[in-house]
């Protein structure tokens, strides 16, 4: 078991490796010049020909991608070109409001899916299997903007009982932290309830229809014990994936939220930097999303690993 992890491990640090590469040449291909969107239109050649010099664009890509990923590796995440101050001071805080809320959505979104999932799977073909079903359908369906807006619509401008915004600042209190940022947790809630519930239903459906849980039934035993005692626990390793997932998508997969409630979270900070051309906020941000992505989809296939019963406790080898 420890040889599967020490290989996953290694696979994840390849993946982030890749992923440096994807993010480095992905904003060094984009178009226009950045040195002239920064100096504007009145820039004259020798003006543009300075700021590239000073910016480093005139070294080889290369060169410039091994100096940014051992700057990265270091800490070091460069400065910003549009204000000159250090990547990591405006960064950091804006990536510790996206872990808050990705936190509030997940504490509440985890427990109600893995039970809503169960509890589906315990009455299949009921009257809560089928209205859950339709509706985790309907979620998973309507995209995350569409359901904010909605939300706005409702519950802000119709009834005012929630803001329409998700502003937050340094110092605010607990309680009126909780009340805004109530409408993007619900966005992400929705969501991520769907896909998790959805998932937790077949696979727990999946091991239900194995012979030795049909014992079970035959011996008399009844439907919610059999589901929890045996069907549940041998479904784990893959609701475990599926929660890791979901989990990952809380905190890598709200931009679109952010910017719909104009929360002051990385998601939105990365599409502020797309807007000004800011190429290192930009590269800073996508690798962050990258790293906490992939290092939550390996933790969730050590886990998977350890729960099997298999792995943790190898049959020896015939003679």
């Amino acid at each position: 078991m420890f040889t599967l992890i020490a290989k996953r491990a290694a696979l994840g640090l390849l993946t982030l490796w890749l992923v440096s590469v994807l993010v480095f040449a992905g904003t060094e291909i984009l178009p226009g010049d950045v040195a002239a969107s920064i100096l504007g239109q009145s820039a004259t050649p020798e003006s543009l020909t300075a700021l590239r010099h000073e910016l480093g664009l005139d070294v080889p890509a290369l060169q410039r991608y091994f100096t940014w990923l051992g700057g990265f590796l270091t800490g070091d995440m460069g400065q910003s070109m549009a204000s000159g101050q250090p990547i990591a001071g405006l960064l950091w805080p804006r990536f510790w409001n996206t872990m808050a809320l990705a936190a509030y959505a997940g504490v509440i979104a985890v427990p109600l899916a893995v039970g809503m999932g169960i509890l589906a799977a315990a009455r299949r073909g009921g009257i809560f299997d089928r209205v859950s079903n339709i509706l985790a359908l309907a979620f998973v369906s309507l995209p995350e903007y569409f359901l904010g807006l909605l939300l706005i619509l409702w519950l802000s401008v119709q009834t005012g009982w929630l803001p329409s915004l998700a502003d937050t600042y340094e110092g605010m209190g607990i309680a009126a932290w909780f009340r805004a940022t109530t409408l993007p947790m619900l966005v992400l809630v929705m969501v991520t309830t769907a896909q998790i519930m959805r998932m937790t239903r077949t696979t727990v459906l999946g091991v239900m229809d194995q012979p030795y849980v049909e014992t079970a039934f035959l011996k008399g035993l009844r439907n919610g014990r059999v589901v929890l005692r045996h069907a549940t626990p041998n479904a784990a390793a893959p609701i475990v994936n599926v929660v890791s997932f979901n989990i990952a998508y809380l905190i890598t997969g709200v931009v679109l939220v952010e910017a719909v409630f104009n929360y002051n979270g990385l998601g939105r900070f990365m599409v502020d930097a797309v807007s000004k051309r800011d190429l290192p906020m930009v590269q800073a941000s996508a690798m962050i999303f990258g790293a906490v992505y992939v290092f939550l989809n390996m933790v969730a296939d050590i886990a998977a690993i350890a729960l099997n019963p298999r792995l943790r406790h190898p049959r020896g080898k015939e003679a």
